[in-house]
C-alpha cells in the first residue's frame, strides 16, 4: 500500500470514529435503567387486570363496569378491558391517571406492610385516584383517614412491591 493511500485510509478511519462519537453525543441518551412498572393485580389464568373491569368507568360512570373482550389493551404485561372505545383511548393516553393506585393492591394492607389484592367491587376515588380494597372494613378504615393511609402506604410501597411475584 502506498504512503498516500495509507494516510487517506487513516483519515477515513478517524473521520468515521469522529462521526460515531458526534452521533452518540448528540443523539444517543445515556443508558438509564428502566424503572419497572408497578405490579398490577391480574388474574393468573387470564392475565386480566382488575378482573376485567374497566378502570376508566370508575371515573366516568361512578361505578365499576365489566369491560368487553373486544375492547382490550395490553400494558406492562396485563390485559385491560374497557366498556367503549372512548374509555380505551383515554386509558391509552393516560394510564397513570386511570390505573388503580398501588396496582390495585389494598392501600390499608400496604400501609401495614402487606400485599393484598383489592377487589374491583370495593373501591373509592380519593384525590382523583382509584383505590381498590379487599373488604368493606378496609375501605371504611381508609375513608376514615385517607391522607394518613396513603402516606403510610406510599412509604411502604417500595418494600411491599419487592414481595409481589411477577
Amino acid at each position: 500500500m502506498t504512503a498516500a493511500r495509507q494516510q487517506r485510509k487513516s483519515l477515513l478511519g478517524c473521520g468515521a470514529a469522529l462521526a460515531v462519537a458526534v452521533f452518540t453525543a448528540f443523539f444517543a441518551s445515556p443508558a438509564l435503567p428502566a424503572a419497572p412498572a408497578d405490579p398490577v393485580v391480574t388474574n393468573a389464568l387470564t392475565g386480566l387486570a382488575i378482573s376485567g373491569f374497566d378502570p376508566v368507568a370508575y371515573f366516568t360512570d361512578a361505578k365499576p363496569k365489566v369491560g368487553r373482550p373486544k375492547l382490550e389493551l395490553r400494558l406492562d404485561g396485563a390485559v385491560w378491558r374497557f366498556t367503549n372505545e372512548g374509555n380505551r383511548a383515554a386509558f391509552a393516553d393516560h394510564p397513570e391517571v386511570y390505573m388503580p393506585r398501588f396496582g390495585g393492591y389494598d392501600p390499608t394492607a400496604i400501609a401495614r406492610g402487606a400485599s393484598v389484592p383489592g377487589h374491583p367491587l370495593i373501591w373509592a376515588i380519593n384525590g382523583e385516584r382509584l383505590y381498590l380494597f379487599y373488604s368493606t372494613a378496609a375501605r371504611a378504615a381508609f375513608l376514615a383517614e385517607p391522607a394518613a393511609t396513603i402516606e403510610r402506604a406510599t412509604r411502604k410501597w417500595p418494600q411491599v412491591m419487592r414481595t409481589i411475584a411477577r
